[in-house]
């Protein structure tokens, strides 16, 4: 069951960066983060008050700090499927887990082991990989924001650990987490034009909120259920979907030394889950931030 949790996450991860894509034309990044972060409120409140738990709460400064992270992260996440094709995109965010590994030494103060200062190389000779016969000159720029949105995931992750030892529910987390992402996109749009959700959009507008809700979800399932190593290892299979996907929906190609460089990036992101210390008060090494 495990397996099929993760895998469910995945695909439903993958379906929101091509509702993403398909959104493009029609809506502006913000206006996008703005719906699936409402209906991410409305979903967590609803199980914030299924488990008999209010959205007060003592850690407001904390929710705050993995919040905005959290927001910028998954702004630039959005911004870079607009314009890259959708497993480039996806694989860039996927890097995070080499940024935590960076980030929980840094902050630890603890020697990183031989085997994590690997994992980092290799996930970054990966990026280059991927990156430099696959983009044009055009997307550089939204590819450098993708890959910074893989780093600001480290951060926010390192938020979600702190808040967890300081034993906030997971539900009130993503729910303080969507509140500031809707609050973040809604003072982004301030001076902005809202472009009208049309009968023709509207699916769209609701798959990103749908799938992306669905598959926090699945994923919180996934690592509740097994070893987390097994979790994170099976949580790629979002590149895999994302690539399927990108070919038959969008006919995008990418040449083979990319292939090779989305795979070192798995390879990497795993070891580098697998070695991160870990502490009964930790959550599971997760390596999704939507």
């Amino acid at each position: 069951m495990q397996s099929l949790w993760m895998l469910a996450a995945g695909l439903c991860f993958a379906l929101m960066g091509v509702c993403v894509k398909l959104g493009a034309p029609h809506f502006d990044t913000a206006e996008m983060v703005f719906w699936r972060s409402v209906l991410s409120m409305a979903v967590t409140a609803l199980l914030l008050a299924r488990a008999g738990l209010t959205v007060r709460t003592t850690r407001l400064g904390m929710h705050v700090h993995r919040g905005v992270a959290g927001f910028v992260s998954l702004f630039m996440f959005f911004y870079s499927l607009t314009l890259l094709p959708v497993a480039t995109a996806m694989t860039l965010n996927y890097t995070s887990p080499l940024f935590v590994a960076l980030l929980f030494g840094w902050l630890s103060r603890e020697r990183l082991r031989r085997g994590l200062w690997l994992a980092v190389a290799l996930g970054f000779v990966g990026a280059v990989l991927l990156l430099r016969p696959t983009i044009t000159p055009e997307q550089v720029f939204p590819a450098a924001v993708g890959l910074a949105s893989g780093a600001l995931s480290a951060v926010a992750y390192w938020n979600v650990r702190q808040l967890v030892r300081a034993q906030e529910p997971e539900e009130r987390v993503v729910f303080y987490f969507a509140t500031i992402c809707a609050a973040g996109a809604l003072v982004w749009m301030l001076p902005n034009r809202w472009h009208p959700v049309t009968l023709d959009a509207a699916p769209i507008l609701a798959g990103v909120g749908v799938f992306g809700t669905l598959g926090q979800l699945a994923m919180t399932r996934a690592y509740g259920k097994g070893p987390a190593i097994v979790t994170a290892a099976l949580s790629y299979s979002g590149i895999v979907f994302s690539s399927v996907l990108g070919i038959a929906l969008f006919a995008e190609t990418l040449p083979i030394v990319a292939w090779l460089g989305i795979a070192l990036i798995v390879v990497a992101g795993i070891i580098a889950v697998r070695l991160q210390p870990q502490t009964r008060a930790d959550p599971a090494p997760q390596v999704r931030n939507d």
